[in-house]
This record gives structure tokens, sequence and C-alpha cells, in this order.
């Protein structure tokens, strides 16, 4: 897969972003450690029928950092920045936290949300282990990412699995370092979005995970789908955590659908 360098805009005097299609408006925001690149292998497949656009986070690719003790909210308000009209919104991982945050308090600007991979209610064993690596990222330290890799694409990857591993090998750990531990101390704090911002939630919602992810596990996604007054669940065979890399078109499948889906209820 070896990504290409997308090339950026500046989305907002703090925030860069590739652009690209044409037609109703679609935001992609990536999950912690990772970039805009992580979209490539969807791309061809959303362009085709939406203006994308994939933001860095702060801190992440080529955005600014957030000052000290940022929180979901700012992460929030600061993406919120980059929307003009009402907008579809793909987050993966923590950028599923933040697309959930935005249609709960950006109603507005939020026509519809596809959350993927996204965490609730995490096992005890699953939530110390995150604040642990936290924690250790907080202190300076470098962890090792092969756990983490290995935990997304298996410990001896090959073809497609393999290249997706050696690019966030890559990413991973390469941004603003405080922009990453920052990033990273809201992933492995917020046990999931709470209850009363769920309800909160009015626009359509999907929740996509991988049917052998670990982490945010099947059961998670059709838990916040329940939890969400639009929400509906779609779990995607022999997939993990890094499903916008390795099944791009399934997975633009799903939201093809789902959007379309939209658009002949507004007509």
């Amino acid at each position: 897969m070896t990504s290409t360098t997308l090339p950026r805009s500046d989305l907002t005097p703090t925030l860069t972003g590739w652009i690209g299609g044409a037609g109703t408006p679609l935001l992609l925001i990536h999950g912690v450690g990772l970039r805009a690149e992580a979209w490539g292998p969807m791309l061809p497949h959303l362009t085709a029928h939406f203006r994308v656009t994939a933001v860095d986070l702060p801190g992440h690719g080529h955005s600014a950092p957030l000052p000290d003790g940022a929180t979901l909210a700012d992460f929030t308000d600061s993406s919120a920045q980059t929307l003009d009209t009402p907008t579809r919104v793909v987050g993966h991982s923590m950028g599923a936290l933040i697309a959930m945050d935005l249609a709960a308090r950006y109603p507005d600007r939020i026509s519809a949300i596809a959350p993927l991979n996204a965490i609730f209610r995490r096992s005890a064993a699953a939530l110390a282990a995150v604040q642990q690596r936290a924690a250790e990222i907080a202190s300076g330290a470098q962890p090792d990412p092969g756990p983490t890799l290995d935990r997304w694409f298996g410990s001896d990857p090959s073809g497609l699995l393999k290249s997706a591993k050696e690019d966030c090998g890559n990413w991973l750990g390469t941004d603003a370092p405080n922009g990453y531990a920052s990033a990273y101390r809201i992933f492995a704090y917020p046990d999931g979005t709470s209850d009363a911002a769920l309800a909160q939630i009015t626009c359509p919602a999907l929740f996509i995970t991988g049917a052998d992810e670990p982490n945010s596990t099947p059961a998670m996604s059709h838990a916040l789908a329940a939890h969400v007054p639009h929400g509906r669940a779609a779990i995607l065979p022999d997939a993990r955590h890094m499903m916008p890399m390795t099944h791009a078109k399934d997975v633009a499948s799903h939201l093809y659908a789902f959007f379309q889906e939209l658009t002949h209820a507004d007509t």
C-alpha cells in the first residue's frame, strides 16, 4: 500500500487537511497518531460522490497542536471550525469520539455521522492497558508501537495488511509530542461518549467496526447504536481496527448506501 503523501490546504489558521471530489460535503477525522493519509485507500471511492475533506487533527500531520491540557471539547471545537454548511462526518477511533461530540454539540452543522471502530465502556483490562500507555506517552517516553501494530494487523501480516502496518508504523509517534500525548490522554480516559451525550445525537448515525476488532468491539458498536435515537450498526467480517485502510471498499460501500438512503429520504 505504501501511502502517497497528500497535498494539504489550510482549513483554518491552525488546521490543515486534504480536499477533493465534488458534491455533498463529507469530513473525515482520523485516529490518534495518524493523519489524513490514513484515509488514502478510501478516497477514490468517496470522492466519486462527495466533496471530501480529510483533516489532520491538532498536533498530527501538518496541523498545529492545541495548548497543554486540551480536552475532547477542544478537539471538537477545532474540527467544527472547518464546517460552513451541514456536513456528514466519518470519524475513526478517536475521530469517532469527535464525530459523536460534534453531532451532540453542533447539531445544526452535522447532517449525519458514521463513527468507525468507536470505543464504549471498555473492559477493565482494556481500560487499564490504554491508560498505562497514555501515562507512558505523557512521561515523554516513546512506547514501542509494535504491540499496537500487532493488535491492529497481526504479528506477521502479508500483502495489504503488511503494507498498511508499515504505513502506520511510520506515522505513530512522529507527530508533535505534546499533540500526540494530549490526544492519547483524551482517548484513554473517557470510557466512551456519555449516555447523556449520545441521547443528544439526533442526526442519523451508522456505527461500523470489524468482526475481529479486539478493542472497539462489535458489541460496543451495537450498544452505541442502541443509545442513539437514529442509530444503527454494521459489522465487517474479517476486519480489525484499521479497516479504513485494509477494507476501504467495504467501508465505503456501507457509507455510500447509508448516505444515499438519507438523500432519498430528504427528496
